[in-house]
């Protein structure tokens, strides 16, 4: 399952440009600028508490069409945080729109070529959500990878023959048949790097994410096109996978390189903390015209039956760095 999502997601994000109404779907930062700009100011926070460290980077993985960047880094110069901007992207389509808002930007394939000279200040939006899971499944013999299979000319999920034991947790081994627990061995290597990353460089990370703070069993695997939910065997290449982010697995791995964990907290939570609501009603003053879209906006990012409580937060800070706004200290 894991190489057929990492296989189609590959296919689809190199050739196309999926945001947006016309696009496959629509990501926070394209909802409000508002978004973007309550992150600026939270990292600009951090950097001034941290004494103002020079030299800085912002570093974005998975930075979209670079609307994210354009509006945190605006708010950020606002209070004297201008960093060397780095993009882990490895779209060539979402490359060259990225290009468009930020031509002094550096770009890399992956995080092993980030710089070394200073602390960095991390931003992972929806980016988690769409590296591959694997998924293991408790069948009547035991637990097997589940895979996938081609039946009457149709891709579908089947159960693997070896024996998994040793890859499920083992607070998990004896669920019922047809079980199925789900993992995320991209994610806990990305969260192994950053994390290794700012115990070394010092520095602050924000991934945001629709996931679970509490594990949980079942699939998760999706797959939208044209903002509605399709077959995720149907058309593989042409429709955005994704699956929900085990934040509960993520922290440990973090913790375990010696830096601070800040939190996870629901999204709505930690916008509201940080004052989207007095940032909508200024808007709103500005331009009365927009101000209905305006509080649209921000009830669309932190309303509970929408992006609000789906949608997580977790936060990570160097050794040495302070705490974050937004979040309470977690257990």
């Amino acid at each position: 399952m894991a190489h057929y999502m990492a296989e189609s997601n590959a296919r689809y994000y190199s050739s196309r440009d999926p945001f947006g109404t016309a696009g496959d779907f629509i990501t926070a930062p394209e909802i409000s600028q508002m978004f973007g700009e309550l992150i600026g100011l939270w990292l600009a926070d951090m950097w001034i508490r941290a004494g103002r460290p020079e030299p800085i980077h912002y570093v974005e993985l998975g930075p979209g069409r670079g609307t994210l960047a354009r509006d945190a880094l605006g708010a950020a110069r606002r209070y004297g945080l201008s960093p060397r901007v780095h993009f882990v992207e490895t779209s060539t389509a979402l490359k060259a729109l990225q290009l468009e808002l930020h031509r002094d930007a550096i770009w890399h394939a992956d995080l092993s070529t980030l710089p070394t000279d200073g602390p960095l200040l991390i931003v992972a939006n929806e980016f988690l959500d769409a590296l591959p899971v694997r998924q293991l499944v408790r069948m009547a013999e035991g637990w097997r990878e589940r895979m996938v299979g081609l039946a009457d000319g149709r891709l579908i999920p089947v159960a693997g023959s070896a024996p998994m034991e040793a890859a499920v947790p083992a607070d998990r081994r004896n669920a019922p048949e047809g079980t199925i627990v789900e993992t995320s061995p991209a994610c806990a290597a990305v969260m192994y790097e950053v994390a290794g990353r700012l115990a070394a460089q010092e520095g602050a990370a924000l991934f945001i994410d629709y996931g679970h703070a509490l594990p949980r069993f079942g699939s998760s695997l999706q797959a939208v096109r044209e903002h509605r939910k399709v077959d995720v065997f149907a058309a593989p290449g042409e429709a955005d996978l994704t699956a929900h982010v085990d934040f509960s697995a993520l922290a440990p791995i973090a913790l375990s390189r010696g830096v601070r964990w800040l939190g996870t907290v629901e999204q709505g939570r930690w916008l509201r903390a940080l004052g989207i609501e007095a940032r909508a009603d200024a808007l709103a003053a500005y331009a009365p015209d927009h101000a209905e879209a305006i509080h649209a906006a921000r009830e669309r990012l932190t309303g509970e039956g929408q992006m609000g409580v789906l949608f997580k937060v977790m936060g990570f800070a160097g050794p040495r760095w302070p705490d974050g706004a937004g979040f309470a200290s977690p257990a």
